[in-house]
């Protein structure tokens, strides 16, 4: 039931996002003018899978972050991920502009890569009866990191990069400009194959290496995943804070923790949310736009702290 009503409520949201926008669109409009029909391709539509293969595979990435650090506080944008990604943007700017926007993504990943592992040491040092410091450091974490970006961009004058990597939104996505989060969708289905592993991965070191997991494996499987999806939404759209940490929370209390059986939803439901987000943006300011990150900061904001609330009102 759950893979049907996610189905059915994509095809919906994308149905309308084709047809949303400073210029209306109607379906026999598009039948009858070659115009309308070159908006959908040109615009339209990169700007809808954007929407929705940026949401999909920033949510698997956050449910991957959850089971590695065995937390459901955690998310790429709350470990300092993000963050660590645009440092690296801005060396690479700095030192080699000229190079391909793929290399570019490359060094962004690797930079990515390096702050999760620098999350991953940190939470080892932490007390595992006291789960809500993990989100709290994280947050610290990511807040240093966006410190030193910062300071670096002031000093080179490159502060509106960073307002662009933070901006979140889709407004300048077109035809050639979005294909990059292609490769994000193929590492989300990828994750599909080795769910269980990841699933074992989650009930902690000891007990997976037991059951015959190889756990160092899975662990570098799914940092690598997660900073390569990082780095790839943040060159291509920007930032989109809370995806990965309200999307798995919700499906799990749905559905539970198998992730084999969870995964196409956190993916559907992920996709989803951001392309609601981005058509509201759409429809609030008409004909001007308000960033999808912006709308799903606030919401996502807002579920964090009742998840937080409620959690401390249960220990």
């Amino acid at each position: 039931m759950a893979y049907f009503a996610t189905v059915i409520g994509l095809l919906a949201l994308g149905t309308g996002s084709l047809f949303l926008g400073a210029q209306d669109l109607s379906l026999p409009q598009v039948w009858q003018d070659p115009g309308a029909l070159q908006l959908i391709a040109i615009s339209r539509l990169p700007r809808t899978l954007a929407a929705l293969l940026t949401g999909a595979s920033m949510a698997v990435a956050g449910v991957i972050m959850q089971l590695l650090v065995r937390n459901r506080f955690v998310e790429p944008g709350t470990t300092g991920t993000n963050e660590a990604a645009m440092i690296g943007l801005l060396a690479v700017t700095l030192l080699a502009p000229g190079l391909p926007l793929f290399v570019q993504m490359l060094v962004a990943a690797a930079a990515a890569l390096l702050g999760t592992l620098g999350f991953l040491q940190l939470t080892r040092r932490l007390p595992p009866q006291q789960p809500l410091l993990v989100p709290l450091v994280g947050l610290i974490y990511a807040g240093v990191l966006y410190s030193v970006a910062t300071f670096i961009a002031y000093q080179t004058d490159l502060i509106q990069y960073i307002g662009i990597w933070m901006s979140g939104e889709f407004s300048g996505i077109l035809a050639g400009r979005y294909e990059l989060l292609w490769l994000a969708g193929i590492l989300s289905i990828l994750v599909y194959f080795t769910a269980d592993q990841f699933t074992l991965a989650g009930l902690g070191r000891g007990l997976a290496v037991s059951l015959g997991l190889r756990y160092g494996q899975v662990l570098s499987l799914g940092v690598a995943t997660v900073s390569m999806v990082s780095a790839l939404v943040i060159v291509t759209v920007g930032t989109l804070p809370f995806v990965g940490l309200v999307v798995p929370n919700v499906v799990s209390r749905m559905m539970g923790d198998n992730l084999r059986q969870s995964l196409p939803v956190v993916a559907g439901l992920g996709g989803g949310l951001v392309l609601a987000c981005d058509m509201l943006g759409r429809v609030i300011r008409h004909p001007y736009e308000i960033p999808a990150g912006t709308i799903f900061g606030v919401l996502g904001a807002i579920v964090f702290l009742t998840l937080l609330l409620g959690r401390r009102s249960h220990v």
